[in-house]
């Protein structure tokens, strides 16, 4: 649909962004550079992008995610968020990567997202992602949270609703579980 109504938004840094279009007109973004609470400040923030931006969420036809790589926590925010909404709302969710948010505008380049400990991960149009040392890597960062936002919904419209989103993870997560045993907690 050429003027399909489209919420868009992203947790998978230290940010929380959320962009409202109509088309290709964008009505209203939002980003917040945040290190914690993305959980608590996400639903308040969509609501206030729909409310500048004159609509209320049974108008939306498409729900676009940011499905990482980036932060554990931040991509399950945003996906956990995004089934919720499409599920609630009977609109399609479809989840978007940071390197098809790069590529969006610039599909030539080495996309790639910052990492721990001095790495980042990169990819290259449709190859495997990979994780490479920061130093050696001339790879094309993501815009600004804001923009980020903007692209996750640009790319969205373009795709086929298809199964839900899910995160992408290039790299095991630095938790584990316990080695103790659980407690009992019903006899």
């Amino acid at each position: 649909m050429p003027d399909q109504l489209i919420l868009a938004f992203d947790t998978s840094a230290a940010h929380c962004a959320a962009a409202l279009l109509r088309g290709d007109e964008v009505l209203v973004a939002k980003a917040e550079e945040m290190g914690r609470g993305q959980a608590e400040r996400l639903m308040p923030l969509l609501e206030e992008v729909l409310a500048e931006g004159g609509v209320v969420w049974g108008d939306l036809d498409l729900v676009a995610v940011g499905i990482g790589p980036g932060n554990f926590t931040g991509i399950r925010i945003s996906v956990s968020t995004a089934r919720g909404l499409a599920l609630g709302l009977e609109a399609p969710a479809i989840g978007v990567s940071t390197f098809e948010a790069i590529h969006h505008e610039q599909p030539d380049v080495l996309a790639g997202v910052p990492a721990p400990r001095g790495q980042i991960y990169v990819q290259r149009n449709w190859e495997t992602p990979a994780l490479v040392s920061a130093e050696d890597s001339d790879a094309v960062l993501p815009p600004e949270p804001r923009d980020l936002a903007i692209r996750i919904a640009q790319v969205a419209a373009q795709k086929e609703p298809g199964r839900r989103p899910a995160p992408l993870y290039i790299r095991a997560a630095d938790a584990a579980p316990s080695r103790d045993a659980a407690p009992r907690l019903l006899d």
